[in-house]
């Protein structure tokens, strides 16, 4: 017998982690944003005025489903002046590939679920960083499409990625560019000549606090002189990344490599190695050692050892930045979903949102990019302990 039961308070959602994880494992949309770990912790910290809205999904008390949802209130990150539903994670925090969870094999009956009780709330869903297909947030679109409800879908995004299944290093480079596998080697050489050069992989509880301090400090210095990040921009993401990073530690899934010279560090990686994938978040360097490209050195020999511990893909995360089509071949597109509820409302909603698009539009065309993304992103930031 299938029951839905709406969890609404933060003691409920601390308490879901030990099923939330088994469930995660059994689905078809397993990856570290999803993870108990990730999504506890951007509601503690980055949730702002957000209310929890998570249909949890029984048959006969077991868990089949969980879609990991808050209820967003007028004027946080959004162009209309309604409440809507959307997911955990969302914002500048960087999550990529959210989605609805599900058990494998009770896709249709969780699902029909979830769109009775999404229904029933009557409010827009604004879903972001989906796969544009195969994903149980395009199923749950396609069943609240049949209720009557509007549906619409975009692509926004591309995540770049290395398909290492089989790979070693020296195969792997032997993919690459002539000329970027050539510009590797030749700045890998220099340091190498002059320099005393370390690359160090960091994932203990003991090197955590100090290597994140350093990676941060780092990705600091490269931006505050190329215009504004929004990796590490407000206190409240900084606290995200202190707990996640620890969580990250017990688990087994932090990584931050550094690149050492002369016993200087220089440059770093920042990363979680979950299951057979690696996921590249963020990097950083000292701006005094661009000239010798310690970056793309960084960034190649991190590479390389994730190809030794066995990883079946290195995934670089949302973006187009010129410099991950050196390394990346393959990419998966990223999308977000719009479904507005039927009737009056549902156009009202809808209509509204559209010219709040337009409008942000036009602006981006007269603020410079820099400025613009900031004010979104200030938008999008907050706390919830």
């Amino acid at each position: 017998m299938i029951t839905v039961d709406i969890v609404e308070s933060t003691e409920r959602l601390m308490g879901l982690r030990e099923e939330w994880t088994d469930l995660l494992r059994h689905s078809a949309s397993d990856c570290l944003f999803l993870t108990w770990e990730w999504q506890s912790t951007w509601w503690r910290h980055l949730s702002r005025d957000r209310r929890l809205f998570v249909p949890v999904v029984r048959d006969r008390g077991r868990l089949v489903a969980l879609a990991p949802m808050v209820i967003r209130p007028p004027g946080i990150s959004s162009i209309q002046p309604f409440p809507a539903l959307e997911f955990m994670g969302t914002g500048s925090v960087g999550s990529d590939y959210l989605d609805i969870i599900v058990r494998r094999g009770e896709e249709e009956r969780a699902l029909a679920a979830v769109a009775d009780c999404v229904a029933g709330a009557h409010r827009p869903l604004e879903l972001e960083q989906i796969r544009a297909a195969g994903s149980g947030a395009e199923d749950l679109g396609a069943h609240l499409g049949r209720k009557g409800w509007h549906v619409s879908a975009e692509e926004m995004n591309v995540s770049r990625f290395i398909n290492l299944a089989g790979h070693s290093w020296t195969s792997y480079l032997a993919t690459l560019g002539s000329a970027h596998r050539a510009n590797f080697h030749r700045r890998l050489r220099r340091l190498e000549r002059e320099f005393t050069l370390r690359f160090e992989t960091e994932s203990t509880e003991e090197q955590r606090g100090a290597a994140l301090g350093r990676l941060i400090a780092l990705h600091q210095a490269r931006w505050r002189e190329r215009g504004y990040s929004t990796a590490f921009h407000t206190p409240n993401h900084l606290k995200f990344h202190e707990e996640f990073s620890r969580l990250a530690c017990e688990q087994g899934w932090l990584r931050i490599y550094t690149l050492w010279l002369d016993d200087e560090p220089v440059a770093a990686l920042y990363g979680f190695r979950y299951g057979g994938n690696f996921a590249f978040y963020q990097s950083g360097f000292d701006p005094n050692y661009a000239g010798f490209a310690v970056g793309l050195v960084t960034m190649g020999l991190a590479i390389g050892k994730v190809i030794e511990e066995g990883a079946s893909e290195f995934d670089m995360l949302q973006g187009l930045e010129r410099y991950k089509g050196h390394w990346a071949r393959e990419s998966r597109p990223l999308g977000r979903l719009d479904i507005f509820p039927p009737h009056l409302r549902g156009l009202l909603y809808r209509g509204t949102t559209e010219l709040g698009r337009a409008a942000r539009k036009a602006a981006r065309k007269v603020l410079p990019a820099a400025l613009a993304d900031r004010i979104a992103s200030l938008r999008g930031s907050g706390t919830k302990c």
